[in-house]
């Protein structure tokens, strides 16, 4: 049996989706904000400071494998619920916490590997979703967006390993970083300024690791990038998640806006 530790947006929903047509045994621990999976038999609601409640379930199931996916989000320190195995964690996460949700989720991936629980890259059931090396649309790069694809790349290098940048727009010398809001908000923001052109690129973050939070693109983005007057999105090999593939492909081949791999 494998536990499904689920936060946000649809990409839990396609993952639970497979496992059921492989007629795989699953748990499903809730980490979403709004209990997205109430309706299923086999979820059980829980907070991420419930390591003991976390720990004991995925134990009584004999889940020795466990994926992440979806967003969750840095919890409030002062609202956390925390169980008796929490508390016991409590100076590891409070260390955690000043470093970011990343850095939290890090901890529990490093308290169920002590339990001799190994965690599953979070696109196993669902490899479909990540892109491949190449360009996806007609739509042809010029010199400057090469220049700008390059200084965003050097700025999301420079990135604290524990920062919660994983996405830059760069139009000349105009670089707006994602902020705790997200890519959503960042897009939002170059719209109000009304910068035209411009480049998004979305990478996982500095060190990351790679099982779980990969970077999401979805159908969302792409409009977003169309009211922004962005040229374009450039992601890593291998390394987001991309929603509604072929609906986002033809959208922008539509619309004249590249989707770059590299």
């Amino acid at each position: 049996m494998i536990g499904l530790l689920f936060g946000d947006t649809d990409f839990p929903k396609l993952i639970l989706e497979k496992i059921k047509k492989r007629k795989k045994k699953y748990l499903i621990l809730d980490l979403s904000k709004k209990n997205v999976f109430r309706g299923d038999t086999k979820s059980h609601r829980i907070s991420i400071g419930q390591f003991g409640s976390i720990l004991k379930l995925l134990k009584e199931k004999k889940c020795n494998k466990v994926i992440f996916a979806g967003k969750i989000d840095k919890p409030n320190l002062s609202k956390l619920k925390f169980d008796m195995t929490g508390i016991y964690y409590l100076p590891r996460i409070v260390k955690a916490y000043k470093n970011g949700d990343a850095a939290i989720l890090k901890e529990l991936i490093n308290i169920l590997a002590s339990e001799k629980i190994k965690v599953v890259k979070s696109t196993f059931f669902t490899p479909e979703l990540s892109l491949k090396k190449g360009n996806y649309t007609k739509t042809k790069l010029t010199k400057d967006d090469f220049i700008d694809i390059k200084k965003g790349e050097n700025i999301l290098k420079k990135t604290n390993a524990f920062d919660h940048i994983q996405a830059v727009i760069v139009r000349n010398n105009l670089i707006f970083k994602e902020s705790s809001k997200g890519t959503k908000n960042l897009i939002k923001k170059i719209n109000k300024k009304k910068v035209k052109s411009g480049v998004l690129i979305k990478y996982p973050k500095k060190k990351q690791d790679l099982r779980v939070d990969l970077p999401t693109i979805g159908f969302d983005t792409l409009k977003d990038c169309k009211k922004a007057g962005l040229k374009g999105i450039v992601l890593k090999n291998k390394q987001n998640i991309f929603l509604e593939k072929n609906k986002c492909i033809n959208f922008a081949v539509k619309n004249k806006i590249f989707i770059l791999v590299k």
